[in-house]
């Protein structure tokens, strides 16, 4: 199953339907994640294997399943996920925008022609991200080698047409339970996602990995 996604720039495309429905059924949930990479080697080493995303994002989104879509996006599967015995298996269109003074963007795109004709009034995704990379000064006494940072944040929002049987349920209890599964969900993704881009770049490069960090949610 598939979603037909809107993108946040010029190209923008009219926004599903599902996101403005007055329909009860309809749940909003939202979420944010922040988190920090480090990465030791120079700035610009960061930049061109991040330009270069091809490579990298298909192979550490795995297993997550990924198809490419024209030049810079992609149809990415995020696997089975439900609440109250309702599930659905979402997949959304993402681009990978091309860096602005060392600030990259992931944003939602439509991949029409890869939808179902039922999916579009199941679920409706927005997924923002950036992703804004910092090279650390070098102090010999202190810090030997070279290290950047890559700080990125995500703003998840998931619109989901639930079952009329979960109307019988407490209004509290349904946002409550599906914000938490919805954290879940972009903890699981986002940190492995995070994990398994530093060990590829450093492990592609020759390079110590620095060891894991707590996350920052």
């Amino acid at each position: 199953m598939t979603t037909s996604v809107h993108r946040t720039d010029s190209a923008a495309v009219s926004a599903p339907a599902l996101r403005h429905s007055p329909d009860p059924k309809v749940r909003c949930y939202r979420s944010h994640f922040a988190d920090l990479m480090e990465m030791r080697a120079h700035a610009d080493r960061v930049t061109d294997y991040l330009d270069h995303h091809e490579g990298w994002f298909r192979r550490c989104a795995a297993p997550m399943k990924v198809k490419p879509i024209g030049t810079n996006g992609y149809l990415l599967t995020l696997g089975r996920f439900g609440n109250f015995g309702f599930e659905v298996e979402p997949s959304i269109g993402l681009e990978l925008l091309p860096q602005s003074a060392g600030v990259y963007r992931i944003v939602t795109v439509p991949v029409e022609e890869e939808t179902e004709a039922s999916s579009q009034s199941l679920y409706d995704v927005e997924f923002n991200a950036s992703l804004q990379l910092e090279e650390q000064q070098e102090d010999p006494g202190v810090q030997p080698l070279p290290l950047s940072l890559v700080r990125w944040e995500l703003d998840l929002s998931v619109w989901i047409k639930l079952p009329s049987v979960i109307g019988l349920l407490p209004e509290s209890l349904v946002q409550t339970s599906g914000d938490h599964l919805l954290r879940q969900i972009v903890r699981q993704i986002s940190r492995k996602l995070t994990w398994k881009v530093q060990e590829d770049f450093h492990g592609s490069h020759g390079l110590e990995c620095p060891p894991r960090r707590r996350a920052q949610f």
